[in-house]
């Protein structure tokens, strides 16, 4: 791998871990929703970058759209949209 490669992925694990801490952190739960299709979006990156094109589709697919939406129906459904985490 060239240095660019390794820099890129360095940002980009940098920000997989800053989104996943944010998603853990986040007092309402569509930030951290929100948050967490971020990491997977940037995990996705990662994957591509290291060629590696159907682990990246599927994280981008499975991770940050079909788990995402499903956790915010769930949170529409059960009526828990705007309430915030108790700390």
């Amino acid at each position: 791998m060239a240095a660019p490669d390794l820099i890129l992925i360095a940002i980009l694990g940098a920000a997989t871990a800053s989104m996943g801490m944010a998603a853990v952190w986040a007092r309402n739960l569509i930030v951290s929703v929100v948050a967490y299709s971020l990491a997977s979006a940037f995990l996705s990156a990662i994957f591509f970058d290291l060629d590696s094109p159907f682990a990246g589709a599927l994280e981008l697919t499975v991770g940050a759209g079909l788990i995402a939406i499903l956790f915010i129906v769930a949170l529409i459904l059960a009526g828990g949209e705007e309430t915030e985490v108790p700390a």
